[in-house]
């Protein structure tokens, strides 16, 4: 049981990171945009280089003890390209003008910090004067309406993405505790940048740092939900009287969970990594996330 809370809370620890971002955003004097392309970029170099080297590998292991040399590997195979499937139908779900990975310019998130900063106006991407702020649609008190419903579509998208990532946090912490910190941490990086996301309209939207850093904090809180409404929904179906779960179901988990976090890599990572930083940024900071990723995975051995 040890073991499950000690997975549980390296979860939780990756989904609060959200906080940590809305907290930058509000007493950051200037957003470090290079530092969150190379932060990104580390994430996904840690995701890729573990997903391939490590989950993968240690799926098909499980799965050829359980099924044979043959059949163990086509298994591990369509588990890798379910997980993709999984996290794309989950994506697709989301529309595209809610995208939590949206990237927020200096203009964007200046307000948040600095009072006398020219107000945007984010739902015509546009940035109005300072007493444009009074010409939106809310109430004399700031209070809007149309930003406010496109904070919460952003922290319902996020912890919408969230699910499957608590998930596979979980399921890597629970088998190997030090692998798990490992995911741990490139995930809480990957989630700063989402604070930041939910914290803008909101704060926007109401005027209250306050409320726009509970909505972001509380969509992080999205990955342990995940983790344990998955956890208790497996040891209710295919659970042994131990708690353990069955060696095969362990290798077709880790499969899918190597094809969620290769997906998340892929299409929300590298791309948000490069549109933040500047030159080879992004690359800098995805080689030395699969350094890092490889010498701890030698020096665990």
């Amino acid at each position: 049981m040890t073991d499950v809370w000690i997975a549980l809370g390296l979860t939780a620890f990756a989904g609060m990171a959200t906080g940590i971002g809305s907290i930058i955003a509000f007493t950051a004097k200037r957003t470090n945009y290079r530092f969150l392309s190379v932060a990104t970029g580390f994430s996904a170099g840690v995701m890729l280089y573990v997903s391939f080297v490590e989950i993968l590998h240690k799926g098909g292991e499980a799965l050829t003890e359980a099924y044979g040399e043959y059949w163990g590997h086509w298994v591990n195979v369509a588990a890798f390209f379910g997980g993709l499937l999984l996290i794309a139908f989950v994506d697709n779900l989301i529309p595209a003008a809610k995208n939590p990975h949206e990237v927020r310019s200096e203009k964007k998130t200046a307000p948040l910090h600095e009072p006398d900063a020219p107000m945007p106006d984010l739902r015509v991407n546009t940035y109005a004067p300072s007493s444009a702020s009074a010409s939106h649609s809310g109430d004399a008190n700031g209070h809007d309406p149309k930003l406010m419903r496109t904070g919460l579509f952003t922290a319902l998208a996020i912890a919408i993405h969230n699910f499957p990532e608590g998930l596979a946090t979980f399921l890597a912490a629970l088998h190997d505790p030090a692998l798990g910190v490992a995911i741990a941490v490139a995930v809480a990086l990957h989630n700063i940048p989402e604070g930041i996301s939910v914290s803008v309209p909101i704060f926007y939207a109401t005027g209250d740092r306050r409320k726009a850093f509970l909505y972001s904090f509380l969509s992080g809180l999205a990955e342990p939900v995940g983790a344990i409404v998955a956890y208790i929904a497996l040891r209710f179906v295919v659970g042994t009287e131990n708690g353990a779960f069955p060696s095969q179901v362990m290798g077709i988990l880790f499969g899918g969970v190597a094809g969620i976090m290769v997906y998340i890599s892929l299409d929300e990572l590298l791309p948000t990594s490069r549109a933040y930083g500047k030159g080879h940024d992004s690359l800098f900071g995805l080689i030395a996330g699969m350094l890092v990723m490889a010498i701890s995975l030698l020096l665990m051995r």
